[in-house]
């Protein structure tokens, strides 16, 4: 060996194993989805039916009137309303919405929020 002569680094492995990890997280990064957990009922398969379950219900119509405890109000005063009401109600009982098809998703988005933040911990949509 000679002294003049300076060890040279490979650094090709090195790259390629770099691309490598970059390639896996480009493929894997869209797939990875942040969402929000929703404690939703049992399923269908207990005996009992929805309509003997002490849960509450909430309908909201085309015209954005909002149905629940046997009382319509209208869906900006639903808030504050359903905070009036909610000592009636269990909050770890199940909470149905009922929303027309044609109401803007962030109308039937504000009614879920709502019952959410309130406290109720299990809520579902639902549907025909």
């Amino acid at each position: 060996m000679l002294l003049d002569e300076k060890p040279e680094l490979n650094i090709t492995p090195l790259v390629d194993i770099m691309l490598v990890l970059l390639a896996i997280l480009m493929v894997t990064a869209p797939s990875i989805v942040y969402d929000e957990k929703v404690n939703l009922p049992s399923g269908s398969q207990k005996s009992s039916s929805v309509a003997t379950l002490k849960s509450l219900l909430i309908t909201v119509n085309e015209k954005r009137q909002v149905f629940f405890d046997g009382k319509i109000f209208p869906l900006s005063s639903f808030p504050d309303n359903l905070a009036l009401l909610k000592t009636k109600f269990n909050t770890d009982e199940p909470v149905f919405i009922r929303a027309d098809k044609n109401l803007k998703y962030d109308d039937v988005m504000f009614v879920l929020k709502t019952v959410k933040n309130l406290g109720f911990t299990k809520a579902a949509l639902q549907t025909e």
